[in-house]
């Protein structure tokens, strides 16, 4: 009798250690890299975290959490080396990532890399001096040889994508006289003369750009892209598509002005299953109001730019997603 009820008493300990066990099994935490805290990343990323752990964990037994790091660079690194399973990252990098060029070019391609979403819109407004701006297009850049220009702050995001463009018009940024500022001090600069442009990619409306209209007015200009133009500046990448600041966006723009944005993306390791990133596809979509609610940046999301200039192919999970609402999916961000 006392064997039996021993028995009995294993038996259910066991049981009961499994059940936990696989409990345990079934909640799965993934690391989700972005930036300093600082900036726009590191909130997106704390937002998409929250949104994960209130509308997917209860049900779907995993959660985001959101880590600072150094930023797009050292996030492809992260997820790369399994440190990270999602990250932020800015649309050039991933295109370089993926492409196997720029600081990838000895590592080759980043073949862990897949794509989920779009998230918000790096807004390029390459300004100068309207005595400089002949055509009001970026064709104008070639007149500011000798000229002083900030190109953002070195090695950083804007930098590259400055130069990264630049390349694709056939202008040559070293004829500029460079200076290497952020936003804030670029504007500064220009209204107190000791520049003639400046490129502030950002979401619209960019302060430092309204701080530069407000003093200065029609005497400063946006250069605009033609079509022709966008696709030259995309080269082989397909990553910049067009967008138009609205006018009045801008203390005395009256008109609006049609240049280009790369995407900020969600990126995850191609090994995470197919339906975690499905049910964090869909949980995106379905709670945007939720996101919006956390941080300003996610109110450009909608659906219909899900996909808009993403640099890298879908992971399937959220390909899944995107077919089931009607998205058509172009061949280069499938992958087989």
């Amino acid at each position: 009798m006392k064997i039996n009820k021993l028995f009995k008493a294993l038996t259910f300990a066991v049981a009961s250690f499994s059940v936990a066990s696989t409990a345990v099994a079934e909640d799965r935490s993934y690391i989700l890299a972005t930036a300093s805290t600082g900036g726009t990343y590191y909130p997106v990323g704390v937002a998409l975290a929250t949104l994960s752990k209130v509308k997917l964990a209860p049900k779907h037994h995993f959660s985001l959490s959101a880590i600072s790091s150094a930023g797009s660079g050292e996030n492809v690194k992260l997820l790369n080396e399994d440190e990270a399973q999602f990250a932020i990252l800015q649309g050039l990098y991933g295109a370089w990532a993926w492409s196997g060029e720029g600081p990838y070019a000895d590592s080759g391609r980043q073949d862990q890399l897949r794509s989920v979403s779009m998230l918000w819109q790096n807004v390029e407004h390459f300004i100068v001096r309207s005595e400089l701006a002949e055509t009001g297009t970026v064709s104008d850049l070639n007149n500011l040889a000798g000229e002083k220009f900030s190109i953002g702050k070195k090695n950083s995001g804007t930098e590259n994508s400055g130069r990264q463009i630049m390349k694709g018009l056939g202008v040559d940024p070293e004829s500029f006289n460079l200076a290497y500022m952020g936003y804030g001090g670029s504007a500064s600069a220009l209204q107190n003369g000791t520049i003639d442009g400046m490129n502030t990619p950002a979401g619209v409306p960019v302060g430092a750009v309204t701080q530069a209209f407000a003093a200065l007015g029609n005497d400063i200009s946006i250069l605009s892209f033609t079509d022709e133009q966008i696709k030259a500046a995309n080269g082989k990448y397909n990553l910049w598509t067009k967008y138009e600041i609205p006018a009045n966006t801008y203390p005395e723009l009256d008109k609006p002005v049609t240049t280009i944005a790369q995407p900020n993306f969600l990126a995850v390791r191609k090994d995470l299953s197919d339906e975690d990133v499905y049910q964090l596809t869909k949980a995106i979509y379905e709670n945007l109001s939720f996101l919006q609610g956390i941080h300003k940046a996610t109110k450009a999301m909608a659906i219909e730019k899900a996909i808009a200039g993403l640099p890298v192919p879908l992971h399937p999970g959220a390909a899944r997603y995107y077919q089931e609402v009607g998205i058509d999916i172009p061949s280069e961000l499938v992958m087989e």
